[in-house]
């Protein structure tokens, strides 16, 4: 049973599922409190731009299961989400610019994994 989940890609909406909820989380971390902190206008900026893709791309990886490859849409959408997203709210929060050269393998990612949703 867990590996019919696992082959026709149902469990990208249980990782939607918890994507989601940490979306909601950091949007509200972000809202009450980098909010606060004057002189971070570009984190700020950097931090809800990663909130942003974080929603929008939570949302295209609870479409996967309905694509015909949703292991390599919901691949490509999860470990988009992460390489792009954590790099910047890492950014974000620290000021600190380490994992920013990650972000583009993620946004690559990324589009790679809509375009996916093609084959």
């Amino acid at each position: 049973m867990a590996m019919a989940a696992f082959r026709n890609g149902k469990m990208f909406v249980r990782i939607a599922g918890v994507s989601g909820a940490s979306a909601v989380g950091l949007g509200t971390y972000g809202a009450h409190v980098l909010r606060t902190k004057e002189g971070l206008e570009h984190e700020k900026v950097t931090f809800d731009s990663a909130n942003r893709y974080h929603f929008f791309h939570t949302l295209g990886l609870l479409a996967a299961p309905l694509c015909r490859k949703p292991m390599v849409v919901g691949g490509l959408m999860s470990t988009g989400m992460v390489l792009f997203c954590v790099p910047m709210y890492y950014y974000a929060i620290t000021s600190d610019p380490k994992l920013v050269p990650f972000a583009p393998y993620g946004g690559t990612a990324l589009i790679l994994a809509w375009l996916a949703m093609a084959l």
